[in-house]
């Protein structure tokens, strides 16, 4: 730690709305701190491949704040996930003269950061980005906002056309663990139904709950279905439906991956930006093994391994509020 002039910087995993703001903001922190920025291609792949390039600058990351994806490109690699590939790419970034690592990414990605500061010693810091919100040890995670007004707006969209036509439409967003996009997006759309992995919902409680709705006069519904939640897929479910209400024209769309997609929202800039600048800060006070975060408005850091060892749980009265306001 005493010896950090160069930090590589990469993004690994699913990408998020924000990381380009991320990038930018930890390439010019190193310069404000008089340190040489790395840019490490693909992810840990590109630690296994030597794909650094070691000639960005302020102006190489100009005009990406407001742009989706990551211009450092992103992989999975199955070759660091093994000791050798661990060792190698150790081995290559002390051969390149890079002191120290900082990797923004989500659970897998972190979980990758965790090994190599556990196993060698090596100076890392986590960037918490996933649209999933479902990192723990920090309240926001990059992408998540933007993902969500997606989300908001996709719905909003069908809402017209299930008025339209009296139809049931069930719509099926990411959320694989966690139910963050799905039950705030359900909320700020008015959804009648959201399913999560964080609460159980049987198939009897979802019809019964559609009965409910025609009782009350409501001639369309709406059903946000988070990927992972426990009564199966959006598919599976409409044909559940269909047999108790044939006369309901039921609909499925699955959002996909056009919720990783698109401009980062203020929110994400600014956090993207913010965590950024607190990675390197965090290196230049000779901190490592953790990762940034904000909690209660405010930086936070946590080890990495309690960032990748328990998820970000949902907010119950959340739940509440749905239920409360989707009669």
């Amino acid at each position: 730690m005493d010896r950090i002039q160069k930090i590589g910087i990469l993004t690994s995993g699913g990408d998020a709305p924000g990381m380009n703001a991320a990038i930018r903001a930890c390439v010019r922190a190193c310069i404000y701190y008089k340190l040489q920025p790395v840019a490490i291609s693909e992810g840990y792949r590109g630690l296994i491949n030597k794909k650094f390039n070691f000639d960005i600058n302020a102006r190489s990351v100009a005009n990406i704040l407001n742009r989706g994806g990551t211009i450092f490109k992103s992989s999975r690699c199955a070759e660091f996930m093994t000791p050798e590939g661990r060792e190698l790419a150790h081995k290559n970034l002390v051969d390149a003269g890079i002191d120290a690592l900082v990797i923004i990414g989500g659970n897998g990605s972190l979980s990758g950061a965790n090994k190599l500061y556990k196993t060698f010693n090596y100076p890392c810091i986590g960037i918490p980005a996933t649209i999933d919100n479902d990192i723990f040890g920090t309240d926001y995670t990059i992408g998540y906002d933007t993902a969500s007004n997606t989300v908001m707006d996709a719905i909003d969209k069908i809402r017209d056309t299930a008025s339209s036509h009296n139809r049931l439409f069930l719509i099926e967003v990411m959320g694989r663990d966690a139910g963050f996009i799905a039950l705030n997006a359900g909320i700020a759309t008015g959804a009648e139904q959201i399913l999560i992995p964080e609460q159980e919902n049987t198939i009897e409680r979802i019809i019964n709950s559609i009965k409910k709705s025609n009782r009350a006069g409501k001639t369309s519904s709406i059903v946000v279905v988070a990927e992972g939640n426990q009564s199966g897929s959006a598919f599976n479910l409409s044909h559940e439906i269909e047999k108790k209400f044939p006369e309901y024209t039921v609909k499925v769309t699955v959002l996909g991956h056009i919720q990783r997609g698109g401009n980062p929202s203020i929110q994400d800039r600014v956090l993207a930006s913010r965590f950024g600048v607190a990675a390197i800060e965090n290196l230049v006070k000779k901190v490592s093994g953790v990762m940034v975060g904000i909690k209660n408005q405010q930086d936070s850091i946590v080890s990495l391994e309690d960032a990748i060892s328990s998820n970000n749980a949902i907010d119950k009265k959340m739940i509440d509020v749905a239920n409360i306001i989707s009669i």
